[in-house]
């Protein structure tokens, strides 16, 4: 079978989809739903279906590190794309953020946990020998499309096992987000218990992502600090995943080094033209990562190619990183200092807005993206959603929360030891704290800092504009709000 990277398929005929108006772009009538679900094709393709919206997630992970302190959105001007400058400010509202904004978002989530629950509402139909993988992979998918929603919006309208159809939003009200969280963790339980550590088909979800997720659950809920730390060790004893090596490590993000034994949760893209602007749930490619580059960007070396110069680093998060650091490098992309050490190397330092002379250099335009068809929409970068190193931090937080401080230093210094960086002693508070300085300059750039202040009550004294009580969440569209007659109340502030 081909790798999962190039068959992700637009199923039209299975899920009927628009780009109009229609809540969450789902067709109130699909007389062939009962004709279809008769073999293990038809499982498996619909199960490519769902695996397909993984790819529109480049936006929010772009869009959560845009959101905290580690990024500015940048782009051509102050007016460039303002639904995200207006995130970055956080001045966003429910109006203004249909265009590519978080009304796009919303009803891709709705689409992806609607492919979801089709297959779940048609489980019991046919049986075959591979059914409980089918419907393992679907509930991860599902746990992973909720866990966007609830860590964005909050309580979510929500149906178990079945489609939400037009019509529907007259009548299902907001989910508690206890409730989605409930769901997320009995789907992914499931998934871990009925799904090997390793597949035969590259790009398909494993034990160890839904260990890993499971773990991040559990630990965005800061009262299951015990539950995250037994999953997390349980996947870093017996799983198969390890950190790189400090040689092995400068490659993370590079092409060839896709799926790699550190990473644990990939999102494949590729460079098959899947669509266009007014078709972004059409794309196959990761469109954040040509949005990154710098403008005007002519490297002599042949490694980068240009961008749109959007996300830049902060100072901040660049002095963040402690002296001799090895991952400084593979993560910051200095651009004047580049073009110093890479003489014939120019760019043109006058474009831009909120330029800050750093890019993110682990989702930026290698030379000869843009000789794709279409380089913002076809870039083929995989994101490596959940890493080792991650899954360590993670573990050492809740260990820590837990009081276990020596297995905590232990997990920590792992990935502060693959840095080239000396040991940490400290304990209570003050390894907590470490270890929330470590996940920032281990993972900047990967979309994780915004939610990590947030489920950690930092958010309002570390990002400019932040409202406590407010901007935890985002506003559900109003849009989405409307075509549920007001039944939906907006998340507070808005």
């Amino acid at each position: 079978m081909k790798n999962l990277k190039y068959i992700y398929l637009l199923l039209a005929s299975l899920i009927v989809l628009s780009c109009g108006d229609d809540f969450v772009d789902v067709a109130s009538e699909d007389e062939n739903s009962e004709d279809f679900f008769n073999s293990e094709k038809d499982y498996q393709l619909a199960l490519v279906a769902a695996y397909d919206y993984l790819q529109t997630t480049s936006k929010f992970y772009q869009y959560a590190e845009i959101a905290s302190d580690n990024t500015l959105c940048g782009g051509e001007s102050a007016t460039d794309s303002p639904y995200i400058q207006e995130i970055d400010d956080m001045i966003h509202s429910p109006v203004g953020q249909s265009d590519g904004g978080l009304r796009t978002m919303w009803q891709w989530m709705y689409e992806a946990v609607n492919r979801c629950n089709y297959i779940m509402e048609f489980q019991d139909k046919t049986d075959f020998p591979n059914k409980i993988s089918v419907i393992a992979q679907t509930r991860f998918l599902r746990a992973y499309y909720n866990f966007i929603l609830v860590k964005w919006w909050g309580d979510v309208p929500m149906l178990r096992d079945k489609r939400i159809r037009f019509g529907d939003q007259f009548t299902i009200d907001r989910t508690p987000k206890s409730e989605v969280y409930d769901l997320i963790e009995e789907d992914l339980i499931f998934a871990a218990a009925n799904l090997p550590y390793v597949q035969s088909e590259t790009g398909r979800v494993t034990k160890g992502a839904a260990q890993a997720l499971l773990g991040k659950v559990y630990l965005y809920q800061n009262t299951k600090f015990d539950k995250a730390a037994e999953v997390l060790e349980d996947l870093i004893n017996n799983g198969p995943h390890r950190l790189l090596t400090s040689e092995e490590y400068p490659n993370m993000f590079e092409r060839d080094w896709e799926n790699n034994i550190e990473s644990v949760f990939e999102i494949q893209y590729s460079d098959v033209d899947g669509g266009s602007f007014d078709c972004f749930q059409c794309l196959e490619g990761n469109y954040s990562t040509y949005f990154n580059g710098p403008r005007g960007f002519v490297d002599a070396t042949g490694k980068f190619d240009a961008g749109y110069s959007f996300n830049v680093p902060t100072q901040e998060v660049v002095d963040a990183f402690e002296d001799g650091d090895l991952r400084y490098e593979t993560s910051i992309l200095d651009i004047e200092q580049y073009i110093i050490d890479n003489p014939g190397s120019s760019y043109d330092e006058t474009a831009g807005y909120e330029q800050t002379g750093y890019f993110n250099r682990k989702y930026i335009a290698r030379k000869g993206d843009l000789d794709i068809a279409d380089a913002a929409l076809t870039n083929p970068d995989n994101y490596r959603a959940i890493r080792f190193a991650d899954v360590l931090l993670m573990a050492a937080e809740a260990l820590a929360e837990e009081g276990d401080y020596v297995q905590a230093r232990i997990y920590l210094n792992r990935v502060r030891n693959r840095a080239q960086l000396p040991d940490v002693t400290t304990s209570g508070d003050n390894l907590i704290n470490d270890i929330y300085k470590e996940r920032r300059v281990e993972l900047v750039g990967e979309g994780h800092r915004f939610f990590d202040l947030v489920r950690t009550g930092r958010a309002a004294q570390e990002i400019d504009g932040f409202i406590a009580g407010k901007h935890e969440l985002f506003p559900i569209p109003i849009e989405e709000i409307n075509l549920s007659g007001g039944r939906w109340a907006q998340n507070p502030g808005y």
